[in-house]
């Protein structure tokens, strides 16, 4: 049945605001003169309702086993992250009209705004998935989705290790600066396993203490029994409304944690963050978008500017916070690997930079670096 067909048959129950089911399809397709059949009563009730419930074609694709992401370029472009790179689906939409139909209503279910005036729309469904749309004003391919599958299976330190992502070393290195309150950043590239890995160590924090968790989307969800999670907001239709990470932190500290945690540091929240870290909350931690332990304090310094802070303001309080960087990497095999730990040190001019204190090959080799001595006392071994 053609799309034309199809908008006729929505508009009649709409018109009537009925539901799409079996008997009011069968009315509307005799009310329009078309032919009327079990079989063709039941296609359009199927297709109907793919356009009106859930992520439509790609539930399927959602429900896959491993998958991470669905990406949707136009119509005739719908790829899966399984782990192993990105694959084509062999999920195919009818026409650019039913990408978008798609993208405004998942926009719509979260009370966003989707059309040619505001173009693009970065949201969490209330499935968990979060979604980003950018509309064919903006793009050469037509309507674009991105969709972001929340882990499903909540990950232990003994299950990285397990997967061989983690070495048992390494593992009881972390499971120490953890149990020692030593704050930390983990870095690394999308989809290297940032969150899954911090996950992963929140699980390891004693259960008598309280962990405040501020993000910009919700995905993480440690397996402990006192964690209280925080989502940022953007602003409305109207800009107004908006709730920033930094408003987040703020509230945060008066909410007594134990361990202030921030999802993915990425803006003005990093000084908030660096201020507590200084001022007597122990054991905080964050991830940060960078390439390697080792530009993260450059990293750092762009992130601060955005808090009007100066580089040797960051410098200072990053000095004296001390925050041990851990680097995530995804091999081209899609495994995620703990490539690297480093500390930082302060120079005479009050400038920070990275220590190498430990690094694992892929092929199990470990080295020890300069920093490797302080490293192991943090953690007590």
């Amino acid at each position: 049945m053609d799309e034309a067909t199809l908008d006729a048959i929505r508009d009649h129950l709409a018109r009537r605001n009925q539901q799409p089911g079996p008997v009011e399809v069968g009315a509307a397709l005799r009310a329009l003169g078309l032919l009327v059949s079990d079989g063709g009563v039941r296609e359009v009730v199927a297709r109907l309702r793919r356009d009106s419930v859930g992520a439509g074609v790609l539930d399927p694709l959602l429900e896959l086993p491993g998958v991470t992401d669905v990406l949707v370029n136009g119509p005739d472009q719908v790829f899966i992250d399984r782990g192993a790179g990105l694959e084509p689906s062999g999920v195919r939409f009818e026409g650019e009209a039913e990408v978008r139909r798609l993208a405004v209503r998942l926009a719509a279910s979260v009370s966003r705004r989707l059309d040619d005036s505001s173009p693009f729309v970065d949201a969490r469904l209330a499935t968990g998935v979060r979604v980003h749309a950018a509309l064919s004003c903006v793009t050469d391919a037509g309507t674009c989705l991105s969709l972001r599958v929340p882990n499903r299976a909540r990950l232990s330190l003994d299950d990285w290790v397990a997967a061989g992502s983690i070495s048992p070393t390494t593992a009881r290195l972390l499971t120490g600066l953890v149990a020692s309150r030593r704050p930390f950043l983990i870095s690394g590239g999308t989809g290297s396993g940032k969150t899954t890995l911090m996950a992963a160590l929140l699980g390891l924090v004693p259960p008598d203490e309280r962990i405040v968790i501020v993000e910009d989307s919700r995905e993480l969800n440690p397996v402990h029994p006192h964690c209280l999670r925080l989502e940022a907001r953007p602003a409305n239709t109207e800009g107004a409304g908006a709730i920033t990470l930094t408003d987040l932190v703020r509230q945060a500290l008066r909410m007594r944690p134990d361990r202030l945690v921030v999802g993915e540091v990425r803006g003005a929240e990093l000084a908030d963050l660096l201020m507590a870290l200084n001022t007597g909350h122990e054991g905080g931690c964050g991830t940060v978008h960078a390439n390697s332990a080792a530009d993260v304090p450059t990293r750092l310094e762009a992130l601060a500017a955005l808090g009007g802070w100066s580089r040797a303001a960051l410098h200072a309080q990053l000095g004296a916070a001390a925050p041990v960087l851990i680097q995530v990497v995804r091999l081209p095999n899609g495994r995620r690997w703990l490539a690297e730990i480093r500390l930082l040190s302060v120079d005479d001019n009050g400038i920070c930079h990275t220590v190498p204190a430990w690094r694992c090959d892929v092929d199990g080799t470990e080295h020890a670096g300069p920093g490797a001595a302080t490293l192991r006392e943090w953690a007590g071994l």
